[in-house]
């Protein structure tokens, strides 16, 4: 993998699908109706899923493409691949809470080693280098060329104070009463992936997270961190969380700064 032209590729591609999530964003109104397996979808998601599958099926023909919103035609397993989540967060977009990212990762036998991360209607776009740092772009954002990148780095948590994020649309007792086990100086809400770039930014040390997500919810933002010095592990053995499984469907796991002390289930 030509890791410099990846990198170019999947922040122009990020750049673009959010412009064009945000058309639909501002807009009167949008449809909404259920897949399958009853979540929601909008335009947005179909949108913005299609012109990244196109900009990387052109620029990367032999590297197998996994995206949420063609997950059927998707084989079993894989270890190499770029994996896509155009809209994550629909649930945030569709309450117009501003809590939802476009999200491109690449993974390489399992593990997610570049990523990219935009909340176009926050302003906010991490990502990997193509040496597997991890930066915070701050906007404006130009298609034609990066601007101020600035280095983003996990914190030294203090175990007596740990700052917390935690889902905004899935929390529930089970991860509550997780979190109640450690020293907690004070929690915060999040949606999408940017629970785990809170965490790569120091804005927070841990997220745990007791419920069902799927690989292309959690591999940008799992590189994202990764590149900053985190560590994202299964819940429930603490084993590093891997890709490529299965069906891709996550188990429960824990996104967290080095140092912190983690609780055994």
């Amino acid at each position: 993998m030509d890791h410099e032209k990846l990198a170019t590729i999947m922040r122009r591609l990020a750049l673009d699908a959010g412009d064009r999530i945000m058309d639909i964003y501002v807009s009167a109104d949008f449809a909404v109706r259920a897949k399958s397996d009853a979540s929601p979808i909008t335009e947005a998601d179909e949108v913005a899923d299609a012109l990244i599958s196109a900009g990387l099926r052109a620029t990367f023909p032999g590297v197998a493409l996994i995206t949420e919103e063609q997950a059927a035609s998707h084989g079993q397993s894989a270890d190499t691949f770029l994996i896509v989540d155009p809209l994550d967060g629909t649930k945030e977009f569709v309450q117009r809470r501003g809590d939802f990212t476009v999200n491109i990762a690449y993974v390489e036998n399992g593990v997610p080693l570049r990523g990219i991360v935009y909340a176009p209607a926050k302003g906010r776009l991490f990502y990997t280098l193509a040496d597997g740092r991890s930066v915070e772009e701050i906007g404006p954002f130009a298609k034609e060329a990066p601007g101020e990148q600035r280095p983003i780095s996990v914190s030294i948590p203090d175990n007596r104070a740990l700052m917390v994020v935690a889902s905004k649309s899935h929390r529930d007792q089970a991860t509550d009463d997780y979190i109640a086990a450690y020293g907690v100086q004070d929690m915060t809400s999040a949606g999408s992936s940017l629970k785990f770039c809170l965490v790569a930014t120091g804005e927070a040390d841990l997220y745990p997270r007791l419920g069902r997500t799927m690989e292309w919810d959690t591999a940008a933002g799992d590189a994202v961190l990764r590149g900053a010095g985190g560590v994202v592990v299964r819940f429930d053995d603490h084993t590093p969380l891997s890709y490529g499984k299965p069906g891709f469907e996550n188990p429960f796991f824990i996104a967290y700064a080095p140092g912190v002390l983690l609780v055994q289930p």
